[in-house]
């Protein structure tokens, strides 16, 4: 029985994955770096924090990790004010929750900065009872700790949640805690799109697909 959703919300809530590619190539340009091709692959699932020590080690950046992340920080929230739109049927499904008493949460991978601008300008911020991110936790996807951790602060058992992730490390990460888990399709990662049905309990296209099927209930 579901009584609490949990949603990632890059590529899962919102539309932004393509945005990060972008970023990193005009931050890295700034030293004379090349984007390498492995680099997405490297850092996927990572915290914000976590990438920022990836990043200044990989490359050997010489600003230090507050510099690193405000300025990514500066560079993402343009684009998430003026590029980046929510996903068709989020806000559907979240006003569906809170009709039917069930809880939301956000665990996130991106800072707390970006993701309560994002709900904040979107108007979602009534919908969700916990946002917590990658840095708030020991370890970042594949590793429950940050699925857990939000579970807790919503007085949820694991069992009793269904997760929303775009990506295969952060479908692990809900697994590995005990979720259901419904795989979110999203263009950046539909290459994966085999074993992201495999690995979760449910795919959706479309969130409205949800509420039609009964999954929540």
């Amino acid at each position: 029985m579901i009584e609490a959703v949990i949603f990632d919300l890059d590529g899962s809530m919102v539309d932004s994955m393509w945005m990060w590619r972008t970023i990193d190539i005009e931050y890295l340009g700034r030293f004379g770096i090349t984007l390498p091709e492995d680099l997405q692959a490297c850092i996927e699932g990572m915290s914000f924090s976590e990438t920022a020590v990836y990043f200044k080690e990989r490359f050997h950046l010489p600003d230090d990790l507050d510099t690193i992340k405000a300025e990514w920080n500066r560079m993402a929230w343009d684009k998430y004010a003026y590029e980046v739109p929510v996903k068709d049927g989020v806000v559907e499904l979240l006003q569906y929750c809170m009709d039917n008493g069930l809880k939301a949460g956000i665990a996130t991978s991106n800072s707390r900065e970006l993701v309560e601008n994002v709900v904040k300008m979107r108007g979602m911020q009534q919908y969700f009872e916990c946002i917590m991110t990658g840095c708030d936790v020991a370890k970042g996807k594949p590793a429950p700790d940050i699925y857990l951790a939000v579970a807790d602060k919503l007085q949820v058992q694991p069992e009793n949640c269904l997760v929303f992730e775009d990506i295969i490390p952060g479908i692990m990460a809900g697994k590995a805690a005990g979720m259901k888990v419904c795989a979110v399709y999203d263009k950046y990662s539909e290459h994966q799109d085999a074993e992201k049905h495999r690995l979760a309990d449910y795919y959706t296209y479309h969130f409205r697909e949800l509420m039609e099927e009964g999954v929540l209930v």
